[in-house]
């Protein structure tokens, strides 16, 4: 069987997201997405809530903000905190058994991305990157961020970094199925086509509109179990 991932999305867990989990897990299954991770910022409340009621596997993340911008952990067991350099982030993951990965790789302070150097600094701790992050407007900013992976030998992604329900399922990471450890994901992904297709210029203004929600009439409710 072959599976279909996303390893980077959001839900109201985040700040700038009003997805509820039983939206995310309904498009998921519209669109034929089985393997995902929900990576909140600073969360993993997101996660905990959609692998309980989802029927396809769910990798437990977060996209944590440390001091020089964004590292993403999966796999996860606990939250990791914000707020630590971006070594310490790294450690704090692998210290799970879980694995780092670099969301939208250099895309600027804009998207609290990591530079070039604060990766090479963790370079040791990292597992994976997103060779193609549908938010990422600059098709150079992809490039280089693809280059860089190849250069260093780092797994690929393709990931939606959804944030709306509308952007699942047009990028997504095709891959055989693992036994469900971290490293049979990493081997399995050795082998992994990848799906890109960008989400767009406006999707970004959908997540400051959310922000903006949040501010006033706070998160949205799930429905009653």
């Amino acid at each position: 069987m072959t599976l279909r991932g996303d390893f980077h999305m959001h839900t109201y867990y985040s700040f700038d997201c009003a997805n509820t989990p039983e939206a995310l897990v309904r498009r998921c299954k519209q669109v034929g997405l089985n393997c995902i991770a929900v990576t909140d910022h600073n969360s993993i409340e997101g996660s905990r809530a959609v692998s309980k009621i989802a029927d396809f596997t769910v990798i437990l993340g977060e996209e944590v903000m440390s001091t020089s911008g964004e590292i993403t952990g999966l796999f996860l067991q606990e939250q990791i905190e914000p707020g630590l350099s971006p070594i310490d982030t790294a450690k704090r993951i692998k210290e799970q058994g879980a694995l780092v990965s670099v969301p939208h790789p250099f895309a600027g302070s804009g998207r609290s991305s990591l530079a070039k150097g604060a990766v090479l600094e963790i370079l040791d701790y990292v597992d994976i990157i997103e060779g193609f992050n549908a938010r990422t407007m600059s098709h150079a900013t992809t490039d280089t961020g693809r280059a860089f992976a190849d250069e260093h030998g780092l797994i690929r992604t393709a990931v939606s970094d959804a944030h709306t329900l509308r952007e699942l399922g047009a990028t997504y990471t095709e891959f055989p199925e693992f036994d469900g450890t971290p490293e049979g994901f990493k081997q399995a992904l050795t082998e992994a086509s990848l799906t890109e297709h960008p989400a767009g210029k406006f999707v970004h203004v959908y997540s400051t509109l959310n922000k903006v929600r949040r501010k006033f009439w706070g998160p949205p409710k799930s429905p009653q179990a």
